[in-house]
């Protein structure tokens, strides 16, 4: 049974329809990548399926439950979990304190304080730069610290937008190399993702959206050989 189950959903902003009744699912254990230009409709899927944006029509199924009309907080609960695009880190708080928020639904410090012990594991400048502000890290610091923030809620699913956006290509590197790790650790990815060569070079399986509709779906490695996908996302 699929982790995540997408189904026919539609999403208006106004009267403009910027999601055209997508399906897609997610399976446990893979990374499952979205790709598509600007405006294409992958962030507002993102957003729709986290709660952030109201669905017109349409279901969303977590885990065997229906997740379509709850809110961001009880899906956060239910094991899920998102890196928006942008990062957006708390930047008036320190590299240790963003930490904590993402900790919100665990009550007990003694968890709390391994968890960020092993959030610094992963991410060895973030442990040097614990007492920093956040605002005043770089980008690729920054992002380092919203994927540790999230995955401080220890999620079943890691919902990540856009990680390798602004990042110098070897961060970017490092980047898809942390993703993966994650999967090795047992958490399942949804990716939204530009970089559509690097993306589907470590999915399982991928889909293609245009126009809010999904145009094309594969294993990564299909997608990276298809005609359409080379001429119109990977420069060739």
């Amino acid at each position: 049974m699929a982790l995540l189950e997408v189904k026919d959903l539609t999403v208006f902003y106004g009267v403009i329809q910027a999601l055209k009744g997508i399906s897609f699912d997610v399976n446990k254990g893979e990374i499952v990548t979205l790709i598509g230009a600007n405006g294409a409709g992958k962030t507002t899927t993102m957003q729709s399926v986290m709660g952030l944006i109201p669905s017109k029509s349409g279901t969303v199924v977590y885990n065997g439950v229906d997740i379509t009309k709850k809110p961001c907080h009880s899906i956060v609960h239910l094991g899920m979990t998102q890196v928006p695009e942008g990062r957006r880190v708390f930047q008036e708080l320190t590299v240790y304190e963003n930490l904590l928020m993402g900790a919100y639904t665990e009550k007990s410090k003694a968890k709390i304080k391994r968890d960020i012990e092993e959030i610094y594991e992963w991410f060895p400048r973030l442990g040097e730069r614990k007492k920093q502000v956040a605002g005043t890290l770089s980008g690729g610091e920054q992002q380092m610290l919203a994927m540790g923030r999230a995955m401080m809620s220890h999620p079943e699913l890691l919902m990540l937008d856009e990680p390798s956006m602004g990042l110098s290509p070897l961060l970017v590197d490092q980047v898809f190399e942390i993703i993966k790790n994650f999967q090795k650790n047992g958490t399942t990815i949804l990716l939204v993702e530009q970089n559509a060569g690097k993306s589907l070079a470590i999915s399982d399986r991928a889909y293609v959206l245009e126009n809010g509709q999904i145009v094309l779906s594969g294993t990564g490695d299909e997608l990276l050989k298809s005609d359409m996908v080379k001429k119109a996302y990977l420069g060739g």
